[in-house]
């Protein structure tokens, strides 16, 4: 007797394209993440920049100006995991009607079934959880760092001021990092709808987003700009 549901309506060339996917969203996170000396990231540049940030944050009087910043890296993080939420929240919603998928594929003129279907819209929010967690702990450390932005002392002379600065800026850096890397699962998991339309197209939306994430980190015009004043 066949099981309900089998690996039948998958092919050697769909785990292909699933390997391509996590190999790319994994490569390319350690790429950004360890990028050669000579050749930094968008992503390494601008942590140079936070450091840079906490270090003038000890002199500057008033300290609204820095506040306001936080708050808004605070925002946007907030924003995107309310975003995740939603999404996840609609694609259970979704995968939990088999026979509305079935009318989904025969709209998109997709043989498929809606078993298959919704294995393949699994692995988009596969990717949307994750980035969703990535989210809410950036948004936990940006909050650390503001208390100990707080923390630091007034008076630059005092020997805590640029200790606490520094140590306020790696926990700015890591919050950034994980931010990053929820940005990156939302752009593979655009790229997993590809695989609804077959793994030739799973392929084609994983090379394509792989190319805009290392033009924008290795090559485009704001790298450059970034990288005129970094000192590196």
């Amino acid at each position: 007797m066949a099981p309900p549901f089998s690996l039948s309506g998958f092919s050697m060339a769909d785990a292909a394209a699933l390997a391509l996917l996590y190999g790319l969203w994994l490569g390319i996170g350690w790429m950004i993440e360890h990028p050669p000396a000579r050749r930094p990231s968008v992503s390494m540049l601008m942590a140079q920049y936070r450091l840079d940030w906490m270090r003038q944050f000890v002199t500057r009087q008033p300290r609204i100006f820095d506040a306001s910043i936080l708050a808004n890296l605070r925002q946007s993080t907030a924003f995107f995991a309310s975003a995740c939420m939603i999404t996840l929240g609609g694609g259970i919603a979704v995968i939990g009607n088999s026979e509305r998928l079935d009318m989904v594929a025969a709209d998109l003129t997709i043989e498929a079934e809606g078993a298959v279907l919704e294995m393949k819209l699994l692995l988009v929010l596969l990717f949307v959880a994750n980035a969703l967690l990535k989210f809410i702990w950036s948004h936990r450390l940006f909050g650390y760092c503001s208390v100990m932005m707080a923390a630091v002392p007034n008076e630059a002379s005092d020997p805590q001021a640029y200790p606490r600065a520094a140590a306020a800026g790696q926990i700015n850096i890591t919050a950034a990092r994980s931010f990053n890397r929820g940005l990156r699962s939302i752009y593979f998991a655009l790229a997993a709808l590809g695989w609804i339309f077959g793994p030739l197209a799973l392929t084609v939306t994983c090379l394509i987003t792989a190319a805009v994430l290392i033009r924008r980190e290795f090559i485009s015009e704001s790298r450059r700009v970034i990288l005129l004043c970094s000192g590196v």
